[in-house]
């Protein structure tokens, strides 16, 4: 664990879009395996890879959202707009306030970057995304908050992975 903090304190970016296209990336393909009901490649090598960037790409921005909202939240306290709340309560708060602005955002880049990917323009169910930062990431960012600053990008990347999980075993084919 030692090794992994180190290199998530030293190269806090390059870790963050490192674990992002791991962690990301196999959420994409596991979504798409539990879809089909069967373990398949479902992209050519060079979509992988693609997908991969875009989750680096992704990586960067949640990155900077995860410490600059840290500070928004700190400013907001600090300015009494907002109570001092202990562990629970502020990790709620950042995640709170950080999935229902910055959260927005990532909805709309991660499917632009789809498409983009895909070559198409599909825009389809984008509201069950924005959704998503209710019902899923809400929750699952004030857990994230919860811990120590050098686990909190890991377990955002293992996230990603298990809402793959999620949306793939509820959007499978019907047999």
């Amino acid at each position: 664990m030692n090794a992994y903090v180190e290199f998530v304190k030293a190269y806090p970016i390059y870790s963050a879009m490192i674990q992002f296209a791991v962690l990301g990336t196999s959420g994409d393909i596991i979504s798409k395996w539990m879809q089909a009901g069967k373990i398949f490649l479902p992209y050519k090598l060079p979509i992988i890879l693609l997908k991969m960037l875009e989750w680096a790409i992704i990586a960067i921005t949640i990155k900077y959202a995860f410490v600059g909202y840290q500070g928004f939240l700190d400013n907001l306290v600090a300015n009494h707009f907002v109570p001092e709340m202990g562990l629970f309560g502020t990790a709620f708060a950042l995640s709170v306030f950080m999935n229902l602005q910055y959260g927005l955002f990532l909805v709309i880049l991660h499917r632009f970057l789809d498409n983009l990917i895909a070559q198409q323009n599909n825009w389809k169910n984008i509201d069950k995304g924005m959704l998503s930062l209710i019902w899923f990431w809400i929750p699952a960012h004030t857990i994230t908050f919860m811990l120590d600053k050098p686990y909190q990008i890991g377990l955002a990347a293992i996230w990603s992975l298990v809402l793959g999980f999620i949306l793939g075993y509820y959007n499978r084919e019907s047999k």
